[in-house]
């Protein structure tokens, strides 16, 4: 059973990705989680406070899905990286989170929302794209790249692009090309 704070991260991620982070009020994300707002505060001092709750427990979702999808793929670590692309094209055809589907990514989304790089949601956003970033980097060099740390940015890149390109124009498929991509960019063995 979900404690009254876990239903309101849930119930706000949802919201927040289907609708914005600035455009969801707080009342809206109380009467879906049915809460009151007394329980809101007991629990965050801020709608800020919220979205920084929600991000954290949406940056552990996604890697542990995203790490998990490449790992059960293959022991090889370029294969891995390669993965990171079928992986990104079933969440970008809606089947990775069923409840809440494709909208882009919650921390595009949410960098957008509050632009200031030293806005702490921004400084969230930044740090769950350099963990991805620097477990990428760990594949890479068990893969053999010549420099792993460079590797790594450049498939982060290419991850990045195919996330806009699939929410902005609607383009599942731009998983496929970024691996495309990415097989020419990878070494070929140990």
């Amino acid at each position: 059973m979900q404690s009254r704070r876990d239903e309101l991260v849930e119930t706000a991620l949802r919201l927040f990705y289907m609708h914005g982070f600035n455009a969801t009020g707080i009342d809206k994300i109380l009467a879906e989680a049915g809460v009151a707002k007394m329980t809101l505060y007991k629990h965050f001092r801020s709608k800020d406070e919220l979205i920084l709750a929600v991000l954290n427990r949406r940056d552990e979702q996604f890697r542990n899905w995203l790490m998990s999808e490449m790992e059960k793929a293959s022991q090889d670590p370029r294969e891995r990286l390669l993965a990171m692309f079928d992986a990104l094209e079933t969440w970008f055809q809606g089947k990775a989170f069923k409840s809440l589907g494709f909208n882009g990514c919650a921390f595009i989304n949410a960098a957008s929302e509050f632009g200031d790089q030293l806005h702490p949601i921004h400084r969230t956003c930044a740090e769950h794209k350099q963990r991805i970033v620097e477990y990428l980097e760990r594949l890479c060099a068990e893969a053999g790249a010549e420099d792993p740390a460079a590797l790594a940015e450049q498939l982060a890149l290419l991850k990045e692009g195919a996330i806009a390109t699939a929410h902005v124009r609607g383009m599942p498929e731009a998983a496929k090309a970024a691996k495309s991509i990415a097989e020419g960019l990878l070494p070929t063995g140990n």
